[in-house]
Parts: structure tokens; sequence; C-alpha cells
């Protein structure tokens, strides 16, 4: 070839990779600009990508299996699960609120479904596993409801599981709920600067009725290998008290708030009775890493134990515990929404309720009346919005839903004054005649009018000081089917781990929640929707009944390998990279 026919190739190869070169950047600008920055989606078509994605979230999600996003999780695999890897095994939950309370009215008794974050994620699962429930039995007519074994079948109407009823006296109610439980671990737990408060009276009695707890698990065992799922801060003491007459159980313990450092743990006078509790169960599950690795800390400084962190096991007393990081969900689809019309017409009648006007934003919040929650932090930001941006005076609304809770103890009662001041202070000085900036609502809602309240909301805040989970977030995020909505997310809330497309703040922080408010109240709806549809995909993928699906397929490793000990009667194991089967050969060595 002549020097000109190879300077002609050269330059037609140059210029090919030339134009190469620009639709490359002319792809990624396009994508950069054809999409909210922080969020990508997949098309339907490209579905390797799509499962690239899933993946990358469950890394981002506290550590859990990637391979796990890959099921569908239903009612359905948990009794898949149960029939396939834990044949005939019995299913008992254990907590001190029950799922269905009976009152005594004027007219006869009446029925009350708490609208509480444990309860609308555990009825579910034990629907699922036709399970018992323990729980303590509160109602004014629960005595009148059950049968001459203190148990009555729920749901009404249509059946699936046993309420199993425990009756507490007046004194025991005090010292164990009222007292130890929540003016002593609830505020050690939560930093929310509230000073716990510990009484030996309390202690005592706080132990006496998780004893009582444990008689009723026993009594209720079918056999001596059931499946016992502890629920939370009011039992740190019966997991042990079970495993001494059923040692063959599977004790999973799910600790629903945060745990403390160490350093904040040793306020506690019995914190060595209360993780020896703990170290009872078979696994032990956190909504975060961060928790759990706070609790193996805890145990680490007060009890001669081995820590196996790359196993996320604790080897104390010739037993070993898993500690693993389980983030808590809700059902999804969620039953109740098939019952309520649509958005336009919840919005409606909400604004119909309340007298809202139809151009008004609408912003809500809604938990229970507690310290923990940031109500106060709300308002704050509220008002700090309306001194800076005063042109939303009169466009918006701040409905707060607050349970009333625990209203016997002193710093609940001063919550509670505290929150009418303030919601006075800002009406008087924002309102009008026919206009109240912050409407506050003291009173108990059923879960379906919860659900109407998310869908007729323009912003829900979730602003708590400290947090385990925080199951209004995720319960905005499935009610919102019109993909419209905007959720306002503290980043001490566990869900702010999960759901990362909310505008997360810092509730301590006035100014910037005031700035995330703004954000959300002029947010585009193409934007709403850019955020709120990954949110629900993963509340959809990550639902309650694979929250509980994966302790059950732990227990049934764990189950396994128990047989599988005692069949051979050696502790030889083959290695394998399973996290769960491994740690069982280092504990063996360790107490050898």
């Amino acid at each position: 070839m002549s020097d000109y026919g190879i300077e002609v190739l050269w330059v037609l190869i140059l210029a090919s990779l030339g134009l190469s070169a620009v639709a490359v950047v002319f792809s990624i600008f396009h994508r950069r600009h054809s999409r909210t920055p922080a969020v990508t989606y997949i098309a339907g078509e490209d579905v390797a990508s799509e499962a690239a994605r899933k993946v990358l979230r469950e890394f981002e999600k506290n550590g859990q299996s990637a391979d796990a996003a890959l099921i569908t999780w239903s009612p359905d695999t948990l009794r898949k699960i149960l029939a396939d890897d834990l044949p005939e095994t019995q299913v008992i939950v254990v907590s001190n609120r029950e799922p269905y309370i009976h009152n005594i009215k004027d007219d006869g008794v009446e029925l009350l479904v708490p609208a509480s974050g444990l309860v609308s994620a555990l009825e579910p699962i034990t629907r699922a596993c036709a399970g018992t429930w323990i729980a303590y039995g509160g109602g004014t007519a629960d005595r009148l409801t059950v049968d001459r074994n203190d148990r009555i079948e729920v749901p009404p109407g249509n059946p699936s599981y046993a309420l199993r009823r425990v009756w507490l006296t007046e004194e025991e109610y005090q010292g164990y709920y009222l007292g130890f439980a929540n003016e002593g671990l609830w505020p050690l737990c939560h930093i929310a600067f509230t000073r716990p408060i510990f009484r030996a009276s309390d202690w005592e009695t706080y132990e006496a009725v998780n004893r009582k707890f444990a008689d009723t698990v026993v009594a209720e065992a079918r056999n001596d290998r059931p499946i016992v799922l502890v629920q939370d801060y009011h039992f740190a003491l019966l997991p042990r008290m079970i495993r001494e007459h059923l040692p063959e159980a599977i004790i999973i313990t799910f600790w629903h708030i945060p745990w403390p450092n160490s350093e904040v743990y040793s306020i506690c006078p019995w914190r060595e009775r209360i993780l020896e509790g703990l170290l009872g169960s078979s696994i032990i599950g956190f909504h975060t890493q961060f928790h759990a690795n706070n609790f193996a800390e805890s145990v680490d400084r007060f009890l001669e134990s081995r820590i196996e962190r790359a196993d996320a096991a604790i080897s104390y007393g010739g037993r070993t515990t898993l500690v693993h990081a389980y983030p808590i969900s809700i059902e999804w689809p969620a039953e109740l929404l098939a019952k309520l019309p649509d958005v336009d017409e919840c919005r409606a009648r909400l604004r119909e309720r309340f007298g809202l006007k139809a151009d008004v934003k609408l912003c809500v919040g809604v938990e229970r009346l507690d310290y923990t929650k940031g109500i106060l932090d709300r308002f704050k930001a509220l008002e700090e919005l309306f001194t800076r941006y005063p042109e939303w005076v009169g466009k918006l609304v701040f409905l707060q839903i607050a349970a009333p809770s625990r209203s016997t103890l002193p710093a609940y009662r001063q919550l509670h004054d505290e929150c009418r001041r303030y919601v006075d202070e800002l009406n008087q000085r924002y309102g009008s005649e026919d206009y109240s900036p912050v409407l506050m609502v003291f009173k108990h809602h059923a879960q379906e009018q919860v659900y109407e309240i998310y869908r007729a909301a323009d912003i829900c805040m979730v602003t708590s000081l400290h947090d385990g989970m925080n199951l209004v977030a995720k319960e905005f995020v499935a009610a919102r089917d019109d993909e419209q909505g905007v959720l306002l997310l503290s980043t001490f809330a566990g869900a702010s781990r999960e759901l990362l497309e909310a505008l997360i703040v810092n509730p301590y922080d006035t100014a910037m929640t005031s700035e995330a408010l703004l954000q959300a109240l002029t947010m585009t709806p193409d934007e709403q929707r850019e955020r709120m549809r990954p949110m629900r995909e993963m509340v959809r993928d990550n639902n309650v009944y694979r929250w509980a699906g994966s302790m059950l397929l732990d227990a049934a490793r764990l189950r396994k390998r128990g047989d599988l000990d005692r069949v051979t009667g050696t502790g030889e194991r083959p290695s394998n990279t399973d996290n769960v089967i491994p740690m069982f050969e280092r504990t063996r060595k360790a107490a050898s």
C-alpha cells in the first residue's frame, strides 16, 4: 500500500474512534440528565441490570444475603420453609402487646386492633405459621372472651392461630412494664437524653413476670422442640428461663429498639443478668448491624465469652448464639389497602373531616406520643419554615396523630403538656379564624384509618431522635400506590438505611429539617414518582415475610446441625462457607 493509502487508512481509524467516543459521552450525558441524579431506573427488558441493581441495594442493606432478593416472599414462602425445613414444628410468639384487645363498652364488647409496629409486623407471620401468640391480656373484656385455658382463636371471622393471654396484677404491670421496661430500659437504649430510672423492686417484678411468661411458654409447647419468637426489651430474661425447661427449643429473640454502646449500657445495675438472659437465645436479631455490634461489644466487656465476629456469633456458657441484623418490615401487599378507596377519595374524606381547604398542602406525623419520636422537633422545623418563608403560612397544615402512651409516667405527661403548649402557640401566632397550621389529635386510630391518612398526605414526617426501624416510614411508602407523596425521614431511624430515596434529615438540626420540608413542599410530581418507585420496590422485596423467613431459615440450619451432631456423635465437620455453620466448629474447639 502507498504512503498516501496508509495515511487515509489512519485518518479513517481515528475518525471512527472519535465518533465512538462522542457516542459514549452523549450516552452518559443523556442518561444523567434524563433522570433524577440520585435514582437510576432500569428498562423492563434489561433483566441483567435489574438483577444487578437489586444485589447492590442488598449490600447497602445491612449485609443481608443478596440471594434472598431473588425470592418472592409471601405467606406461602413461610409455609414452604416450615414444611420443607422445619416440618411439624410449633411456632410460639411471645410479646407484651397482644394483637387483639377486647374492651367493655356500653353496648357490649369492642374489639380493638392496636396500631403497633410490632403487631403489624408479627400478626401476618403468626397467621401464616398457624402458631400460638402469648401476650399480656390487658383489655377490660379480655377475660370474658377466652376459653377455660385462657385462649381465643383469632383473627375474628377467619381464625388461623391461637392467642394465649397472660394475666398480670396491677403491681406486676406497674413494676415490670411501666417501671423497669419503660422507665429503665427504654431511655437507656434510646439516645433521647431522658435519664433512666432503676429500682430494685421493679427489677424483682420484671424477673417474676419474665418467669410467669416462661412457664406459659412451657405449658403451651406441644413438645420439647418448638421455635419460640421472643419479642423485645420486655423479655430480656425470658430466653434463658425457657432454655432451662426446653433445652432443644430454637429461641429467636428480636430486640425491636436500639442497643446502646457499652459505656451507656454499663449504667444498668443488672447488666450482666440481662446479657446472660438474652444469650439463652439461639439467635438474637437487631434492626441494624450497628446495634448488633453494640450488643457484641457489651457482651465482650461484661461477660467471659468468645466473640466470633466473622461468623456473627457469641459463645457463652457452653452454648453459641448467632447475633444478626434482620431489618423488620411490613406486610406486602398490605391486606387492608384493598378495603380503602383511591387516593383522591381518601384526600377528600380527610379534608372534609378536618375542614381543610382543597389547595393547602397536608403534612402528617403518625406515632405513639413518645419523647423518642421527635414530635416537638418537627414543630420547631415548621416554625422555622414559617419564619423563613412566610408565604407558606395559610398554605400548609400539619396533622399530628399522637396515640396516648404510658400516660402515667412523668416523662410522658410532660411531653403531652409541652406538645399542647407548643401547638397552641403556633396556632395563635400563625393561625386565623378559618386556619390552624397544626392539628394535633391525641387518639388511637385503627390501622385502616392510619392508611387513609397516609394516602391523603402530601408529606409524611418521621423525625425520630433515635429508633430501631420505625415502620411508619414503610407503611407510608406502601400506602402510596399512586407513587406520589414525599417521605421526610430521620437519619436516626433504621428505615433510613433502606429507604435511600427519602429526604434524610438530622431532626436536631432545625434549619436543615425546615429546608427539607420546603424541598418536599415544592417537589414536582415527576420527582416524587422517581423517589417513591424504588422505595416501594424496596418495601415489596424486603417485606415482613422475608424478615421472618430469614430468621426461620437460620433456625432450620441450626436445627439440622444439631440433629446431625446427635446422630454422628462427633464434633468434627467439613469446612463450609455458610456463616451459620462454621461457627459451630470454632465453638466446640473453644469449649474443649
